[in-house]
């Protein structure tokens, strides 16, 4: 029996090498594209997007259950209020959550997702326990939960359990606040290998780690999590906050003899399986470090911005070379290009200059924000998912080519507008994961179902 291709023709799309026309895009049964073929005689029988096509994008950092506090904390609870009053709320609220809740808030953020044009996500989850500290039965039931909740919406998922142990550097112990996060290299490896056994790796799922942060985490135990990790998957996908704010560089220092990111780069075998997050606050010799590495650069400017964090140094960044991506963390917008819009005007406030991050042979700043979070998204998300080329998930967007804000627009045009002139409803009209349409005309099939679960926990939560 012959296998069944799947076929699609583009009007336009955005490929490896450019911009192309009537592009013929085929993709097996596991949605792996087989062929992309541009200038491709018109097939009768194909489905035409009479549009533009452009690769989805992994959105690299996620704490879902974070989606359901948007809102809650806009509101001085401290005279000097930081990140770290506001993690005092987060605790709080992170404390209240069941794995219906979880599920619940997951499956409506995934759909939101979606329709902003991320295909796949990067969660980087630490709820390991229940409500009072103690072990479920299952220790991987909130994690099942995620995996459920991406599956039945249709996103890709790189889960990424979290090692968790101490409440600042020095080993410091967990405050109660913590409890529900505190684990060990033994349980984090016997954590994957029972999400191996109960739900195995395919191509819309890839798990990897998240030692928390060097303040979370001893030298020691990290090393421990490496090597046995590289052992039960040398490709493993590796994630790490680091460098978020200036008390803890401050406290890094002490503690480790050097800031947060150059000793890990000191330390540890850092590579392009890595992922820092955030690295706002990092000297220009860890700038350059940190590109020369190979590992991305996770940026999130509209939480950032949110908890007052700083602004990552992006020009001296992108003249190395570096590698990054984006995530919207803590969910108080789930828009990829608020995201992308937003890392170039704290650049431009940065520098009071315009048009700051650019590439070397292009002056689209839009082309190159998307060029750069797709390649770094996909890296991070240790998935095949850096474009539309052989061997990719068929993983894509179409835009909606009559909306106002792209009308008559061409090229990497298209990709500005996209990224700077946001009026009304998304230009992302329809969305396909894994060569399986799951947004038609912006809408998802559980939206509804989702919008009504969503809001029963949120009242049962807020009560």
């Amino acid at each position: 029996m012959k296998p069944v291709i799947r076929q699609l023709i583009a009007d336009r799309a955005l490929l490896a090498d450019g911009w192309r026309n009537n592009v013929l895009l085929e993709w097996d049964e596991q949605g792996v594209l087989t062929s992309v073929r541009p200038d491709a005689e018109v097939l009768a029988l194909a489905p035409r997007a009479a549009a533009t096509v452009l690769p989805g994008i992994a959105n690299l950092h996620s704490h879902a259950f974070q989606r359901a506090m948007a809102g809650l904390t806009e509101y001085r609870s401290n005279p000097s209020d930081s990140f770290w009053s506001w993690r005092t709320l987060m605790y709080q609220f992170a404390g209240k959550l069941s794995p219906a809740d979880l599920n619940a808030v997951a499956t409506q953020l995934y759909i939101e997702m979606l329709q902003a044009g991320y295909t796949s996500v990067c969660e980087f989850h630490y709820l390991h326990h229940d409500r009072d500290g103690k072990p479920y039965a299952n220790p991987t039931e909130n994690m099942a939960c995620l995996i459920a909740a991406a599956e039945e919406v249709g996103i890709g998922l790189t889960l990424l359990p979290v090692m968790y142990q101490y409440s600042g550097f020095g080993a410091q112990p967990p405050h109660p606040g913590q409890a529900r996060f505190i684990n060990s290299p033994q349980w984090m490896m016997a954590a994957l290998q029972r999400l191996q056994a109960d739900h195995p790796q395919h191509a819309g799922l890839r798990y990897g780690v998240a030692p928390h942060s060097l303040r979370a985490v001893s030298p020691q135990s990290l090393q421990e999590l490496l090597t046995e990790l590289k052992q039960w998957d040398a490709q493993a996908p590796v994630h790490i906050h680091i460098a978020e704010q200036r008390k803890e560089v401050e406290d890094g220092k002490t503690a480790l003899g050097a800031p947060p990111v150059a000793w890990l780069l000191d330390n540890m075998a850092i590579d392009r399986h890595w992922c820092l997050v955030h690295a706002t606050h990092m000297t220009p010799q860890e700038t350059v470090g940190l590109a020369r590495s190979g590992a991305v650069a996770g940026i999130c400017p509209t939480t950032e911005a949110n908890l007052g964090d700083g602004i990552f140094n992006g020009v001296e960044y992108a003249a190395a070379h570096g590698a990054w991506g984006v995530g919207s963390d803590s969910h108080i917008s789930t828009s990829l290009s608020e995201e992308l819009r937003l890392y170039e005007y704290s650049q431009r406030l940065q520098h009071r200059q315009r048009n700051m991050l650019v590439g070397e042979h292009a002056a689209s700043v839009g082309a190159y924000l998307y060029r750069q979070a797709l390649h770094g998204g996909a890296a991070a998300s240790g998935r095949k998912v850096a474009g539309l080329q052989v061997g990719q998930s068929a993983d894509l967007l179409v835009l909606d080519q009559q909306h106002a804000d792209l009308e008559g627009k061409q090229g990497d045009q298209l990709l500005d507008s996209f990224v700077f002139s946001h009026h009304g409803q998304t230009p992302v009209r329809d969305v396909m994961v894994g060569g399986h349409w799951v947004i038609n005309d912006r809408k998802h099939r559980l939206q509804e179902t989702s919008l009504a679960a969503y809001a029963r926990s949120m009242k049962s939560l807020l009560a």
